[in-house]
């Protein structure tokens, strides 16, 4: 099994693994944090697709997305007083040991292919054409879609104050 297999099934196991607790949560904190979780696991699988384009407006668009809704969640619920945060060496420790295993298997597989992250950000050929036809021919859309989302931002505002 090549370092590219076990990549994808962590990545895969995490989109998943996550996306079934956003079904299965009560809490809406949580089920923020694991839909997060599962856009990260969906825009990692972008990157081993080649796709890195599209793995960087996951992490901007629908992350902070997430993160949006998370502060909507905290204004709109009035239960949220009952989750305890737990940070003891018993929680610390797995938790370091599984994000240095991660970032270890990332920095090989990056330094393996030559792989280097400006190229997702600036690209040769990819970001030309779409911004061109974002700018031009879909333009009217682009205004349309930032006209609704400041319109569901009111909504949701006015929606939170009592």
């Amino acid at each position: 099994m090549t370092l590219y297999t076990l990549t994808f099934y962590f990545f895969a196991i995490i989109t998943v693994c996550s996306a079934f607790f956003v079904v299965t949560t009560k809490n809406v904190i949580y089920a923020a944090f694991n839909l997060m979780l599962t856009f990260f696991g969906v825009a990692g699988i972008y990157v081993l697709l080649g796709a890195d384009f599209i793995a960087v407006v996951q992490l901007i668009v629908y992350v902070g997305g997430i993160l949006i809704l998370i502060l909507f969640g905290v204004m709109l619920t009035n239960k949220i007083t009952d989750s305890e945060i737990k940070t003891g060496v018993l929680q610390i420790l797995p938790a370091t040991i599984v994000i240095g295993l991660f970032f270890g298997i990332l920095i090989k597989f990056m330094t393996q292919t030559k792989w280097h992250v400006v190229n997702m950000v600036v690209g040769d050929k990819g970001l030309r054409p779409v911004g061109s036809l974002l700018m031009n021919e879909y333009i009217v859309i682009f205004e349309l879609l930032g006209v609704l989302l400041l319109i569901a931002l009111i909504g949701a505002a006015s929606i939170a104050r009592k």
